[in-house]
């Protein structure tokens, strides 16, 4: 085998076992919080897992951690287990292991400001009193990674009380919001590539499409 072809082997090799792009959901660990409304961005992950064949999550980088491929791409899927406030130390032990750059992390997150079903991409910007990407933005230092804004309205928009943010986020989805949710993690999972791609506007239209 000559030099070349020694190095080419290496090369690949050292490719193959780091990912490419880290795909982080937001939520809290534990039973109690599976099914709450602050949970939507692990049911985003989990989906994904289950879609593409993922291995079984492992305790890594202080959360739930598995690689594997989504088309061309080698991905890693992680759930901090320190809680939605300090979700930013698991991801920023997780991107210096593996030298990950923002441009290549993606947040799939609960948003109040938009609408129960929506789902839009922002890149960079503030993180509009989101406890989880300040935690992020602290601890990447860097706030251009691409966020998954996942609507489920807003207390004070829906009859409740506006000052009950933090009850409504910790409570589980009604029954009657069961489909849509089902709908947006089916529309995500499914046009998740896009998104690695840098398809941002097309992977927004298709699940539109699915949910509206």
């Amino acid at each position: 085998m000559s030099l070349i072809s020694f190095l080419s082997k290496i090369l690949t090799f050292s490719q193959e076992e780091s990912p490419v792009f880290l795909l982080v959901g937001l939520g809290n660990p534990g039973e109690q919080h599976k099914k709450n409304r602050h949970n939507i961005g692990f049911m985003a992950i989990d989906e994904i897992a289950k879609s593409y064949g993922f291995p079984a999550f492992k305790s890594k980088f202080q959360g739930s951690y598995s690689e594997g491929r989504i088309g061309a791409y080698k991905v890693g899927l992680l759930k901090p287990a320190t809680f939605m406030n300090e979700s930013g130390r698991s991801v920023g032990v997780a991107t210096q292991f593996y030298k990950i750059s923002s441009a290549h992390i993606i947040v799939f997150h609960d948003e109040l400001d938009l609408p129960p079903s929506k789902v839009k991409i922002k890149v960079g910007g503030g993180h509009a009193g989101h406890n989880g990407l300040r935690s992020l933005d602290a601890h990447l230092g860097d706030k251009n990674y691409k966020r998954v804004r996942m609507g489920i309205g807003h207390p004070r928009d829906l009859g409740g009380d506006k000052n009950g943010v933090s009850s409504y986020v910790l409570s589980n989805f009604p029954k009657a919001d069961h489909k849509w949710l089902e709908n947006v993690l089916y529309g995500t999972e499914k046009n998740i590539e896009l998104l690695l791609d840098k398809k941002n506007d097309e992977f927004m239209t298709r699940v539109a499409e699915i949910t509206k």
